[in-house]
């Protein structure tokens, strides 16, 4: 009996709030994307607390964050609303042409070259699609994904546990840009290399990398004069410093027209990393993010 009254107040409507809110981390924006009004998704909130018993989110000066036991809830929540698409998707296939959806894409802005063609795709094929692209951390993806705040993560991966399924979008190379007419991209030896100063991608702020493990095993080291937290501010800086910097390839491409700068290979065992476009396994029974994947894929 209390099983039966407990389902007889719970509203499927209420989880989606919840998932919502809780990817916002603002009732105004998560009104906005639920195409109701704040009243209506606090009067929504309310209702969830009084049935699971906690506050959920708290009110902070810039949106609201998550209790403990909404964080608890987040990925059984996620799990629940997830089953639930699949079983609507397999009802009625996806049509991209009349479908209103938002996908939800994590990756970093060195790897956002799909963006352009994607939004091509969009705009000719599919009008109602609506995308976020959010700043994902190597660290936090594989969480961000069971917790459903993002539906893709996109980056290079080299081993995923059991439960991901990964599509490969294209091979990256790490090359040297600089400024153009730099003096490095007269000689770009790996000795002269070394004397530069140096610019790296650092999300953490770290002022060591990969490049820096490489050198090393080679009994040399470089000057990293500057850490910046992404590679548009990376390849903007390149272009008006004497500072050099690896970068994707395709990204700097990408920008080319934007900013003068040259790039240069420089053979330090980088090697070609796999950009791959990843998701829940159990998330492939959902029609529409299986379209998704196989434009990413075409984009590639």
């Amino acid at each position: 009996m209390l099983n039966e009254i407990d389902l007889s107040r719970a509203d499927l409507n209420l989880l989606v709030l919840f998932e919502t809110v809780l990817d916002e981390g603002n009732v105004g924006r998560a009104a906005e994307r639920l195409n109701l009004s704040a009243s209506a998704v606090s009067h929504g909130l309310g209702r969830l607390r009084r049935l699971l018993n906690d506050p959920l989110f708290l009110k902070t000066p810039k949106g609201v964050v998550p209790t403990d036991r909404a964080k608890e809830l987040a990925t059984p929540i996620a799990d629940i609303l997830a089953r639930v698409r699949s079983v609507i998707s397999t009802a009625e296939p996806f049509d991209p042409a009349r479908a209103s959806r938002r996908f939800t894409i994590g990756t970093a802005d060195g790897f956002s070259v799909f963006l352009p063609p994607l939004l091509d795709e969009i705009a000719r094929n599919a009008p109602g699609i609506d995308l976020v692209v959010r700043h994902m951390q190597m660290e936090t993806a594989l969480s961000d994904l069971d917790g459903r705040l993002i539906d893709v993560a996109i980056a290079p991966f080299y081993e995923l546990p059991a439960r991901f399924a990964a599509q490969p979008l294209y091979e990256e190379e790490f090359v040297v840009a600089a400024r153009s007419g730099h003096p490095f991209l007269k000689n770009p030896t790996l000795e002269n290399y070394c004397r530069m100063q140096h610019l790296l991608v650092a999300p953490r702020g770290d002022l060591r990398g990969l490049v820096d493990e490489l050198l090393e095993s080679r009994g040399l080291s470089r000057r990293v004069a500057l850490a910046v937290p992404n590679f548009l501010l990376a390849l903007d800086l390149v272009s008006k410093t004497q500072l050099i910097c690896f970068l994707p390839k395709r990204f700097v491409a990408m920008h080319a027209e934007r900013f003068a700068v040259d790039t240069t290979r420089l053979t330090l065992g980088l090697g070609s990393p796999s950009v791959q476009a990843v998701v829940p396994k159990a998330a492939l029974m959902d029609t529409g993010l299986v379209w998704l994947l196989d434009v990413l894929r075409r984009s590639g």
